[in-house]
C-alpha cells in the first residue's frame, strides 16, 4: 500500500492561483488527491480541502475522487451510488480490501473509522455481477444489466468521513472523499425478490426490538444500477464480475454498537445477525 504523503505537500505547487469557480487544473486535482489518499492511509481526518485546491463543482469532485483510486492502486470490488439529481453525481468506489463477509465485521478504527463505541452503518441491498460489462460504444439495455447480476445481497455500508467536520461542505467535497464510504458488509443472497420498501428492523442482542419504514431513495433498488453501468460505460469504466453495487440506504444511517451482536430483519428478503469490532 502507498504510504502517507509527508506533511507539508500542499506547498508541492506553491504559485498556482485560480478563481474560485474556475475548474480545477490537474496538478491541483493531483495536489487535493494527495491530502485524501494519506487521510485514507493513515485512517485520520481533517479539515475542508485548502480554497486553492477544493473542487469547484461535481467534476471536479469526480476527478479528484479519480485519482485518489489511481493513487490508492486498490482493487476496486464494487460501487455505491444513487440516481444523480442537480449538482449531485452519486457514484464512489468500494475497495475489495474493504468488503467483508464474515459474521465478526472489522471495521476501521481511528478518527476516521466509527465513534468509540458505535459503527455507522446503512441498510442496503448489493447487486453482485456475474458476468463482466465491459465498455462499450452503444448504452447498456436494463434487461443486459439484470442478466448480468448473478445475486442480490443484504448489505450495510460502512460510513466515515475524511473530513473532521461537514458543516460548509459541498457535495463536490463528498464526492471527492468517495462519498463517506468507508466499506460494505455483504450479506445473505435474498430469499425473496428485492422490495422498494418494507418494515425494517434490528435488535441488539436482548433489547427491545427496533422497527423503521424502510423504503428506498430512488423509488426501485435496481434504478441506479442502470444508471451507473452507463455512467461508468460514459467515462471509459467497466464492471467486473464478482463486484458489488449498493445503490441507497433505506433507513439513513444506523448506529450499531460495537462487540454487541446485531440482528437484522429485512422483512421477507433476509434475515441476519452481525457483529462489529474496532
Amino acid at each position: 500500500m502507498p504510504q502517507p504523503t509527508p506533511p507539508g505537500h500542499f506547498a508541492v505547487f506553491p504559485f498556482i492561483f485560480r478563481q474560485p469557480a474556475m475548474p480545477l487544473t490537474f496538478e491541483l486535482i493531483a495536489q487535493a488527491a494527495l491530502e485524501l489518499t494519506a487521510r485514507r492511509i493513515s485512517a485520520r481526518q481533517g479539515p475542508r480541502l485548502p480554497e486553492i485546491c477544493r473542487p469547484a463543482d461535481v467534476e471536479d469532485g469526480w476527478q479528484i475522487q479519480q485519482e485518489v483510486s489511481r493513487r490508492l492502486a486498490l482493487p476496486v470490488g464494487g460501487w455505491k451510488t444513487a440516481l444523480p439529481s442537480p449538482g449531485k453525481l452519486v457514484a464512489a468506489p468500494i475497495y475489495a480490501a474493504n468488503i467483508r463477509r464474515d459474521l465478526a465485521c472489522a471495521v476501521p478504527a481511528g478518527p476516521a473509522g466509527p465513534a468509540a463505541d458505535s459503527a455507522q452503518a446503512e441498510p442496503e441491498l448489493a447487486f453482485v455481477l456475474a458476468r463482466d460489462l465491459p465498455t462499450r460504444a452503444e448504452p447498456y439495455t436494463e434487461a443486459e444489466v439484470d442478466a448480468a447480476v448473478g445475486s442480490v445481497h443484504a448489505a450495510l455500508e460502512i460510513c466515515a468521513s475524511r473530513y473532521l467536520d461537514h458543516a460548509g461542505l459541498a457535495f463536490a467535497d463528498m464526492l471527492a472523499d468517495g462519498l463517506v464510504n468507508s466499506g460494505l458488509w455483504l450479506g445473505p443472497a435474498l430469499a425473496a425478490p428485492e422490495a422498494a420498501a418494507f418494515e425494517l428492523a434490528w435488535q441488539i442482542e436482548n433489547e427491545p426490538v427496533q422497527t423503521s419504514a424502510a423504503r428506498h431513495p430512488d423509488g426501485h433498488p435496481r434504478a441506479p444500477l442502470y444508471w451507473l453501468v452507463n455512467f461508468l460505460r460514459g467515462r471509459g469504466i467497466g464492471l467486473q464480475a464478482g463486484q458489488a453495487v449498493i445503490t441507497g440506504s433505506y433507513a439513513g444511517v444506523l448506529a450499531l454498537p460495537l462487540g454487541r451482536r446485531v440482528t437484522l430483519d429485512y422483512g421477507p428478503m433476509a434475515r441476519f445477525e452481525v457483529t462489529f469490532s474496532a
